[in-house]
């Protein structure tokens, strides 16, 4: 159903003018133009000068707009906020990471996004101990799936394989018990073997102790307890990855310590990649301007801020599976954002997005202001 305001459609050509941003690492056309094909895939990106453009073709933006890439976000949580509520505010891809398998793949849009909606890959249930986190709180109704040892953990990842997209662990002391190292291991080994990656929740360093020594991929979170030198030193080593989610961790009354590790890691070499944990304290829908400007002062700058939201994002675990690239390239899908400014200088633009394009349909389509 289409909300208010929306339009959901593929128009036949569509040129998108503005100052260009087409992300990883390319620089920027001030009078830019994206070609967008019938199959809304890109035809051409380059000046206005540089592109032939047909005489009767459709013109989205105008030169004073900016156009970059949709935002990936790394770490939502769907039953608290939809792919279509993501796409209209600037997120073209997403990985939902916890809910109830039949809910989570009915989200599940592959690289063939479903019309009006963000690109979305799945972990489907937490996978925890018996009584674990989060089957006492939030995720009571079907969003934990039980690991008691090894040999169990090797069961249910190899029958959750086919349906997902990337394996969730829970190692959360706060909420009930927690699986142990084998555990962890075995969920790792059975994961790999079906050609998936384990991201972790672990926001203590016992919990990310527990997981570095099962072998998983990534942190789904910044840790919020502070994290020796020498473990971060080992973060770096393995080649881990780490989801940001620190807004939400500051809007907790947590932040601090998660900033610091943050800042540490990045530091030390690790990728951090842009999540909000979408549907906990202080989130909405859409990009948060302030994920991406606690990620700039990490020393990243709001350049590599963006990119970390981009490109960074789109290679979590799981999310190549939606054909998401978080960059503009010919060939590529057309996922897109046209901001009446340019973010870089203005976070907040990120707002109110004058249009959204996934799979070159337009989401979000209003005159810039």
């Amino acid at each position: 159903m289409t909300r208010p305001g929306q339009v959901e459609t593929r128009p036949r050509g569509l040129a998108v003018r503005g100052r260009v941003w087409p992300g990883g690492g390319r620089a920027s056309y001030d009078d830019g133009v994206v070609l967008v094909d019938d199959n809304g895939r890109i035809a051409a990106i380059g000046t206005r000068d540089d592109v032939d453009l047909p005489a009767d073709i459709s013109m989205l933006g105008g030169a004073t707009t900016w156009v970059g890439p949709g935002i990936v976000d790394a770490h939502v949580h769907l039953a608290f906020g939809g792919p279509r509520e993501l796409a209209a505010g600037g997120v073209t891809a997403a990985r939902d990471l916890g809910a109830p398998l039949e809910r989570a793949t009915a989200w599940r849009s592959g690289d063939d996004p479903l019309v009006g909606s963000a690109r979305i890959a799945i972990a489907g249930p937490l996978l925890t101990a018996p009584d674990g986190y989060p089957s006492r709180s939030w995720g009571a109704d079907g969003f934990a799936a039980f690991v008691g040892d090894g040999a169990i953990a090797m069961t249910v990842v190899r029958a959750l394989a086919a349906s997902v997209d990337v394996i969730k662990v829970a190692i959360e002391p706060a909420g009930g018990p927690t699986p142990d190292e084998d555990t962890v291991r075995a969920v790792v080994e059975a994961a790999h073997e079906m050609g998936l990656a384990v991201t972790a929740h672990a926001l203590t360093v016992d919990a990310v102790r527990v997981a570095l020594a099962g072998g998983v991929d990534e942190l789904a979170h910044t840790p919020v307890e502070r994290l020796p030198p020498a473990l971060i030193d080992g973060i770096a080593a393995v080649g881990v990855g780490v989801v940001s989610t620190l807004q939400t961790f500051v809007a907790g009354g947590v932040g601090a310590s998660a900033v610091e590790n943050a800042a540490a890691l990045y530091a030390a070499g690790v990728t951090i990649r842009y999540g909000t944990d979408l549907g906990n304290t202080g989130t909405s829908p859409g990009v948060d301007p302030r994920e991406l400007e606690l990620l700039a002062k990490l020393g990243m700058g709001r350049d590599g801020a963006l990119v970390a939201a981009t490109v960074g994002a789109a290679g979590a675990p799981g999310l190549a599976a939606t054909g998401t690239t978080g960059r503009l390239v010919v060939g590529g899908p057309a996922d897109l954002v046209v901001l009446a400014g340019d973010p870089l200088e203005d976070p907040d633009q990120w707002a109110s997005p004058v249009a959204v394009l996934v799979a070159g349909r337009a989401i979000a389509n209003r005159p810039p202001t």
